[in-house]
């Protein structure tokens, strides 16, 4: 994205409050974080709406990022139907069923210890790279993966704009 405002900036800022919304609950599933974008539209720049997400992001409670990662299917099982969780899971995609095998087991022991699933932005990742974040990863404190989750949400969600400002540019067009 350029710093100057595009097209597909524009019609988001356009959007209704409610179509805004639930637009940005596709990105981020926290009320709160959906709630502090929405407050700063209109948006100048795509860095601007990023800068937003990333603060909205930074300033959420435990319980905000536990709805924000209850949006969140675990790696090597994409939610049915949603091309955007296949999509960023596809790193999976080809994964040997011993790697997967391994990936639900690691999942599996991530949840119980911290209550919640295994959160990375697996855009780009292989089956291999996940699985070696989730390995050194479940040996974290609860405060040191909260840290890790923050920073892989943010990930995802400038990703997720990204591609909502992108694809909102491709309607208007």
């Amino acid at each position: 994205m350029t710093s100057s405002s595009t097209p597909g900036l524009a019609r988001f800022n356009t959007l209704t409050a409610d179509e805004a919304a639930a637009a940005l609950h596709e990105v981020c599933a926290s009320t709160a974080w959906g709630r502090a974008v929405l407050a700063h539209r209109p948006y100048a720049t795509a860095e601007a709406l990023f800068a937003t997400s990333d603060a909205a992001t930074a300033e959420l409670s435990p319980e905000d990022l536990a709805e924000a990662m209850a949006g969140h299917p675990p790696i090597g099982r994409p939610k049915p139907g949603d091309p955007a969780s296949a999509r960023e899971q596809r790193g999976m995609a080809g994964a040997s069923e011993e790697l997967r095998t391994e990936m639900l087991e690691l999942n599996l022991a991530y949840q119980e210890r911290f209550g919640h699933v295994f959160l990375i932005c697996a855009t780009g990742a292989t089956g291999e790279q996940m699985r070696d974040a989730v390995k050194s990863r479940i040996a974290n404190s609860p405060e040191q993966e909260r840290g890790h989750v923050r920073t892989e949400l943010g990930r995802i969600n400038r990703i997720r704009l990204t591609r909502l400002v992108r694809e909102s540019q491709e309607q208007g067009a």
